[in-house]
């Protein structure tokens, strides 16, 4: 078992600065020596130790009696983060939402934070650190004297996962952006995503919550049918409802039935319903609508998600290749499709191999490549092994790349000029690298 209280009070001890990488300088943290698949945490205790950390926590007892002054013995030091981050969590009173989803988790959150800083002051998830480890750290980094708002977000690629940090987080509102087809290999399938990512909804219904509904998104409304609390977003006829006005080359809306009208920096029509749930929440709060149109308009989009480039040699592009699964990438590809383009410039779509959906992963390249004939999208560029399987339903109009490494040096030899480019691809093909080539 572990001693949370006299972890906690290492914790206040430390000010609330916990580290988990040796490697880095650790001036009065609590460390955690996390374990790997290829390394145990508790040999680089030392280590954190000697660069100033106050105490390590270690799964080693002996060193823990040796040196209880600077290591402290807890069986698993993971689950020891996640205790004490659920302990400090218990402390915070203020609102605690949790965002999560199949896309858009990212930008969601970002957008949120934005809108609601207008009136609070928000904690949020740092990046997308929104797994086992980066939950916690995010509740860790909860200052009960800075902070009036949380803004946590819930990435998943398997069941139980959400319902996990439920526990830790305790939200008291929560919002997914949509449920589609991601991680189809963790959750089982398609049916397996729904029940998973609801789990953040059957958390508020059995605690009193409240839940911010999409209801663009039908598995979202039907999942959120059970919550006795809901607000609903962006239909004419929903709590806070919202209008597209344009989608290219950013995505323009109006707020409420009256406007103001937002000109946002964000492109793409599948990033309207994550800016009517921005709006939607500060509406909630209290946020005045002119202070959630300004910060709308003020969000720049970063990290590879719906980022609109200009290169030297006049091409346009889309850089939206932090991830991708077969729902967003159905999304960003109809889009780009739709997007008017000038006279005598082409149109080309990059695309890389989409993971984690096991047995699925054949026919789900296959329907990517049916889809894409559908577009007629004049240019296709299919990068990584899986796409093989979208290349005969596309035929000359695309080239197909073993390897990032085999399309790069295409493109160097063929250099691109005058084009409206849609890179995407997985986070493990990272084709933001080839954005020096074109």
């Amino acid at each position: 078992m572990i001693n949370v209280s006299a972890l906690y009070a290492h914790y206040l001890a430390a000010h609330g600065q916990v580290s988990t990488d040796s490697r880095q300088p650790q001036p009065g943290t609590l460390f955690f020596a996390l374990n790997g698949p290829s390394f145990r945490g508790a040999d680089f205790a030392a280590q954190a130790v000697a660069k100033g950390a106050l105490v390590a926590v270690v799964d080693d007892a002996a060193l823990a009696a040796q040196d209880a002054a600077h290591y402290f013995f807890a069986p698993d030091p993971l689950e020891a983060l996640q205790a004490l981050a659920a302990h400090h969590r218990q402390q915070f009173r203020g609102p605690v939402l949790a965002v999560s989803g199949s896309n858009g988790k990212t930008t969601t959150k970002e957008l949120l934070t934005a809108v609601l800083a207008k009136r609070f002051r928000v904690l949020a998830t740092l990046g997308n650190l929104n797994n086992h480890i980066g939950v916690p750290l995010t509740l860790l980094r909860l200052r009960l004297d800075e902070h009036d708002f949380a803004v946590v977000e819930m990435g998943a690629n398997h069941r139980g996962e959400i319902a996990a940090y439920c526990q830790w987080a305790r939200p008291t509102h929560g919002l997914l952006t949509n449920i589609g087809k991601a991680h189809l290999e963790g959750f089982g399938g398609a049916a397996g995503v729904a029940l998973g990512k609801g789990e953040l909804f059957d958390f508020l219904r059995a605690t009193g919550g409240l839940a911010f509904v999409n209801t663009l998104d039908a598995q979202v409304v039907a999942r959120a049918a059970a919550v006795p609390q809901r607000r609903t977003y962006p239909g004419p006829a929903d709590d806070y409802p919202a209008t597209l006005l344009a989608a290219d080359p950013a995505v323009a809306l109006r707020l409420g039935a009256a406007g103001p009208d937002v000109a946002a920096h964000i492109t793409g029509g599948y990033n309207f319903p994550n800016l009517a749930a921005a709006a939607a929440v500060g509406k909630f709060f209290g946020v005045p609508v002119d202070d959630i149109a300004a910060a709308l308009a003020t969000y720049n989009p970063q990290n590879n998600r719906s980022q609109l480039l200009r290169t030297a040699r006049g091409n346009e592009l889309i850089l939206d290749a932090y991830n991708a699964n077969p729902s967003s990438m159905a999304a960003a590809l109809r889009s780009f499709a739709q997007r008017p383009a000038a006279a005598g410039q082409g149109k080309l779509v990059i695309l890389g191999d989409m993971f984690e959906l096991g047995p699925e992963a054949e026919a789900e390249h296959r329907a990517l490549g049916e889809l894409l004939a559908d577009l007629a999208l004049p240019e296709v560029l299919l990068v990584g092994p899986l796409l093989a399987s979208a290349q005969p339903a596309l035929g000359p109009r695309a080239r197909h790349f073993a390897t990032k490494a085999a399309a790069a040096a295409w493109l160097t030899a063929a250099p691109l000029s005058g084009r409206q480019v849609l890179v995407k691809g997985s986070r493990g093909m990272a084709l933001e690298t080839l954005v020096e080539v074109l």
